[in-house]
């Protein structure tokens, strides 16, 4: 029966996710339960640093759960509720079991759930229709007799059940007494255990137990009469009753074999972590319809059909503070994107259906998932009101970057009110956590937040750390530098760069490692030659920075 998988909503901002990234996943995370949407998380593809940590402890927040890959998995769309058999049990048993479940494919296990194998059907015909060169083969099984018994349906009359594999003769007593005889005897002279199957016919039962048969299946669910059955347990002979006729006894004590021999040992499998797009290419070149998937303990956990490829995800993302895949998680291209809040330049994002966009030029995504709150009529939470007002305050400098709006100042002083905090005070409390140039190191501090671009065919980054002082910028400075030379060659990039804010003075330095064409380009003022310019005035990488390198780029000498 066919039924619906819960989707699960992530919220996630950009990678090397700076404060409004992370406190406006979580805005707009709370916002969607409250909401009545089902499974909503936050999530972040990249470290917090000390300034989001304490932002998100003061409110009582956790981190967003780190995502740094949201490529489909095996385990997205895997079949969870396995159907297997022991590797013990009778291969007629495993041959219903797919009939009646409609399976393409069976995979056998031991006593610890490991996958042994898959039912091999091409195995199982040879056992059951050997070709006609072979065919004195279907007079013989492996299987013990307690495996026949349960095959067949049969009742033990007399005798032990073994449960010990051998490799058991099928002997039907149709034939006259003086020609059964002998040929009994014939093959138990030669070793082989023979299992007599017969139907009324006292006469042939008390011969077989005279010669000393293996074991005697008296099949039509016919009675046995008290002196045969004395008879057999005086001699040790196995006896047993079988509900069905001759034929269709013997034709079903071929499927006692265990399933354990039928199988292929060298099968294609994964795990709930492989990507799918890695075993949609193996298993198109596997002749093979499902793929048993084993967990880290090598336990079969669950089973990936071919059908399972062509599933829907069950999962969905909402992007906020960003809109370029080329900033977004790794993968999000391969899930459905259903809703974008950001306050950046569009980026070039396609989708195949719709989606709910907002796009605000206001100096914060915090600014709008609070307006989102309004809109919907839901009442902003404590904590999340001061989770909103501290992106709101990073990424605005708290109301003085040139990127602030009307809308800034108001949301700015309605989250105030509501997180029941002095925002200029909480402000300078928050800056003056956790200085970048003094926690990080130089490699962390140019990719903490930093975000790459495309413009008119060349690839960039630009990174921003911001500081009350420039006090610990003079012993980074050589570092960084080498740090960006090593981004650009590593990566392939036009030019790397890195902006340091000094929110005081409302000053910042930039550095930049590339291609001379484009350093030649930039006019303002060389604070620290060589590649270090000061940007009097410069606080925004969207607004400000940004529209600048690109008007470079276009003067830029080919």
């Amino acid at each position: 029966m066919a039924f619906l998988r819960a989707v699960q909503t992530i919220v996630i901002g950009h990678r090397n996710p700076d404060m409004d990234s992370i406190c406006s996943a979580v805005g707009c995370a709370e916002l969607k339960r409250l909401s009545g949407w089902g499974d909503v998380i936050p999530a972040r593809c990249g470290p917090t640093n000390p300034r989001i940590d304490f932002a998100l402890h003061r409110f009582g927040v956790e981190p967003p759960v780190l995502m740094n890959d949201l490529r489909p998995r095996v385990g997205d769309v895997m079949q969870s509720h396995v159907v297997s058999v022991h590797e013990d049990t009778p291969i007629y048993d495993a041959i219903q079991l797919i009939d009646r479940r409609r399976l393409r494919g069976l995979p056998v296990v031991d006593d610890r759930l490991r996958c042994t194998g898959l039912l091999n059907a091409h195995k199982i015909m040879h056992h059951l229709f050997p070709p006609r060169e072979e065919a004195g083969a279907a007079r013989t099984v492996t299987a013990s007799l307690a495996d026949i018994a349960r095959t067949v349906g049969g009742q033990l009359i007399c005798g032990e059940l073994s449960t010990v594999e051998e490799e058991l003769f099928l002997l039907v007593g149709a034939m006259r007494q003086d020609s059964f005889g002998p040929r009994l005897a014939e093959y138990r002279t030669s070793g082989r255990k023979v299992v007599v199957f017969v139907g009324d016919r006292p006469h042939i039962q008390q011969l077989a137990i005279e010669l000393r048969a293996h074991a005697i299946v008296v099949t039509g669910a016919h009675a046995v009469e008290p002196g045969v059955e004395i008879a057999a347990r005086a001699a040790g002979v196995t006896l047993l009753s079988s509900p069905t006729d001759t034929a269709t006894t013997v034709l079903m004590s071929r499927g006692a074999l265990r399933a354990g021999r039928m199988i292929e040992t060298e099968f294609l499998s994964f795990t709930r972590d492989t990507r799918l797009a890695e075993a949609r290419h193996a298993a198109a070149d596997s002749s093979a319809f499902v793929f048993p998937v084993i967990n880290d303990q090598g336990e079969l956990c669950g089973i990936l059909s071919k059908s399972d490829f062509i599933k829907e995800i069950p999962r969905q993302l909402i992007l906020v503070d960003h809109n370029e895949l080329e900033q977004a998680v790794l993968g999000a291209d391969q899930v459905p994107v259903v809703e974008i809040y950001d306050h950046h330049r569009l980026g070039g994002f396609t989708s195949a259906v719709p989606v709910h966009f907002w796009n605000n030029p206001v100096g914060s995504t915090s600014t709008i998932v609070a307006l989102c709150f309004q809109h919907a009529g839901i009442a902003i939470p404590w904590k999340i009101a001061g989770v909103l007002l501290s992106g709101l305050i990073s990424d605005t400098l708290n109301l003085t970057s040139p990127t602030t709006t009307a809308a800034d100042r108001k949301i700015h002083g309605e989250l105030a009110k509501i997180a029941k905090v002095d925002a200029d005070a909480y402000a300078r409390e928050l800056f003056s956590v956790g200085s970048p140039l003094l926690t990080l190191s130089a490699d962390e501090a140019i990719n903490a937040d930093s975000k790459p671009y495309t413009e008119n065919g060349f690839r960039f980054v630009i990174a921003q750390v911001e500081e009350l002082t420039f006090a610990h910028f003079p012993e980074k400075r050589d570092a960084l530098l080498a740090a960006l030379e090593a981004r650009r060659n590593r990566e392939g990039l036009l030019f790397a760069s890195l902006l340091v804010t000094d929110i005081t003075t409302q000053t910042s330095l930039l550095l930049v490692r590339g291609d001379e064409r484009l350093l030649s380009t930039i006019t303002f003022p060389v604070a620290h030659p060589p590649y270090i310019w000061q940007l009097d005035g410069v606080v925004s990488r969207k607004k400000q920075l940004l529209p600048y390198l690109i008007e470079c780029l276009g003067r830029m000498v080919p």
